[in-house]
C-alpha cells in the first residue's frame, strides 16, 4: 500500500494532510530517512513524530466507559470518542464499539476495526456471558435468582422469553447478573419485571475478560490472548 494511503487509513489525517506531514518530515523510516508519498514501506518500519505507528488493521481496544457518554460517533452530548485519540474515529475502517452500553451504564467496552470479530462477539449465537453489577432502588427479595434462571421471563412488549440468567446478591441492594443476550436495556427491564429499579449499572466482564485495574475513562490495547478469554466463559 502506498505510504500516503497507509497513513491516512490509520486516521492520522486525510491524504492531503498526510502528504503535508511527509513533506514536513513528520513521517520517516526508522533510520530517520525522509520518504516519498507514493513509496511502499512496511508498517513496522515507519515512525510518526519519532514514535511507532498505531497497530495496523485488526486492533482491539478495551475502554472503561464512564457515565454520561454514549457509544456513538455523533450525538448532541458527550460520546466515547471524546475520550479516545481522534484518529481512531478517522481510521478506515473505523474503530467501532463492540455492542453498546447505555449512556448511564459504566464499565467494560471493547472497540475494534475488525468486522468479523465484532460480529462474532455480538452475535446471539455466540452466547458470550456479560457480567453486570447493579445497584438497586429497593432491597432484593430473594426470589429474583430463581425467576431469572428459569428461562421463562418475558419482558414487557416482547413475546420471546429471556435465556436463563444467573444472579448473585452482593449486598442488600446490590447484585451481580450474568446474561448471554443483549436485548434493549435488558438488565434494567429484568429488574423492573420483578418490581425493582436499577440506579447504577456497571459491566464488569465480557466472557472471561475483565477490566482489571484500568481506570474509568481510560483505554488500552487488547492482546490476542486476552481476546481469547472473551470466548472461554459462558453462562
Amino acid at each position: 500500500m502506498r505510504l500516503v494511503r497507509l497513513i491516512a487509513n490509520l486516521g492520522y489525517g486525510s491524504q492531503k494532510d498526510v502528504r503535508g506531514m511527509i513533506r514536513d518530515g513528520r513521517i520517516t523510516a526508522l533510520d530517520g530517512r525522509k520518504l516519498a508519498p507514493d513509496t511502499h514501506v512496511p508498517h513496522d518500519q515507519l515512525l510518526f513524530d519519532g514514535a511507532p505507528l498505531d497497530p495496523p488493521a485488526g486492533i482491539v481496544l478495551m475502554f472503561n466507559k464512564p457515565v454520561d457518554y454514549t457509544c456513538s460517533t455523533q450525538d448532541p452530548g458527550r460520546i466515547v470518542y471524546d475520550l479516545l485519540p481522534e484518529r481512531f474515529r478517522r481510521r478506515s475502517p473505523i474503530v467501532a464499539p463492540v455492542g453498546r452500553l447505555d449512556r448511564d451504564t459504566t464499565g467494560l467496552l471493547l472497540l475494534t476495526d475488525d468486522g468479523a470479530l465484532l460480529h462474532r462477539i455480538t452475535s446471539p449465537r455466540s452466547r458470550i456471558a456479560k457480567i453486570y453489577e447493579a445497584t438497586l432502588a429497593r432491597p432484593l427479595t430473594g426470589d429474583e435468582a430463581a425467576v431469572f434462571a428459569a428461562g421463562t421471563l418475558v419482558l414487557r412488549s416482547e413475546k420471546t422469553p429471556l435465556a436463563p440468567a444467573t444472579l448473585k446478591a452482593i449486598g442488600e441492594r446490590r447484585a451481580r447478573l450474568t446474561i448471554v443476550e443483549g436485548r434493549y436495556h435488558q438488565v434494567k427491564r429484568m429488574f423492573a419485571a420483578v418490581g425493582n429499579h436499577v440506579e447504577t449499572l456497571h459491566r464488569a466482564a465480557l466472557g472471561g475478560l475483565t477490566l482489571g485495574d484500568l481506570p474509568s475513562g481510560k483505554w488500552r490495547y487488547v492482546t490476542a490472548e486476552e481476546i481469547a478469554r472473551v470466548f472461554l466463559m459462558d453462562l
